[in-house]
């Protein structure tokens, strides 16, 4: 039913094509029989190749504050660093849909809170949506921004930000809640909504309830997409390495291998030779 070789904008040839993915391409991808892809990004080299491979959406995650930050979580991100990552990040892109999540505390406060954060996000950093957590809670925050025409990608199950409340990074398996929360933030006017660390029936039972695109990380084959954060698939990040994750490359490695390479020419005196110098 659904093809996984298709990029959102349904190209087939096997080139990228050059059109940028939209809002609109990923609400029809279902219909369209294709399935959505997204990955991480922090930075503008990263968001160059992610982008040059074909992904159809980047996130600039508040997961940078484990990943590129070192910290344990991602609460002390702000809103100030998200813009900044955001805004190199989009240097970087030419086709892919830019989605910039809201940190910790840059849209509980209030939906008029949100509207103007999400705001900043979109004007300041490039972003072409935003991303913010929670369910039935956050149905009037998304309800402001989206009437606003600033998209918004909803994200419920695991919600990295209450992992103070849930006692860590845990497996969500209330159902019932579960599927309210998805029609929910589907009723207030978001566009998608991922779907975190969700058992694969339940993940199965919400895409079929919803209309909009579910995006699943850790949530089974059964959604309309897949996000991973991207130092997870490349090997980059050993500090956490969820069940959920494949790793397609061991780059962490082979970094770690080149840099004993590039050390050991340098003290042997190999490294630069003549061709690395000028006359």
């Amino acid at each position: 039913m659904k093809s996984a070789t298709k990029p959102a904008n349904g190209h087939t040839n096997g080139a990228v094509e050059a059109r940028p993915v939209t809002v609109p391409d990923f609400l029809s991808a279902r219909a369209r029989g294709v399935r959505l892809t997204m990955l991480t990004a922090y930075d503008y080299i990263t968001a160059r190749l992610l982008d040059r491979a074909g992904v159809d959406g980047i996130l600039v995650g508040d997961s940078l504050g484990m990943v590129v930050q070192g910290n344990a979580d991602s609460l002390s991100v702000t809103l100030d660093e998200m813009i900044y990552h955001t805004r190199i990040t989009a240097r970087g892109i030419q086709r892919s849909l830019l989605v910039a999540d809201m940190p910790f505390m840059s849209f509980q406060v209030s939906p008029q809170q949100a509207l103007e954060n999400a705001g900043r996000l979109m004007k300041e950093g490039g972003a072409h949506a935003v991303k913010l957590e929670g369910g039935a809670r956050s149905a009037a925050t998304i309800a402001a921004i989206s009437q606003a025409d600033i998209p918004v990608m909803a994200h419920v199950g695991l919600t990295p930000q209450s992992v103070r409340r849930l006692g860590g990074f845990r497996v969500q398996r209330d159902e019932g809640r579960l599927l309210e929360d998805a029609l929910a933030v589907e009723k207030a006017g978001a566009f998608a909504v991922v779907l975190e660390c969700v058992p694969t029936e339940v993940a199965e039972k919400i895409t079929a309830a919803v209309q909009i695109p579910t995006i699943g990380i850790g949530a089974g084959a059964g959604c309309d997409g897949q996000v991973l954060v991207t130092p997870d698939m490349l090997g980059l990040f050993d500090k956490l390495q969820p069940r959920f994750v494949k790793q397609y490359a061991d780059l962490g490695e082979q970094i770690v291998e080149a840099v004993k390479a590039y050390c050991r020419e340098v003290k042997e005196g190999t490294f630069p030779g003549p061709k690395h110098g000028f006359r």
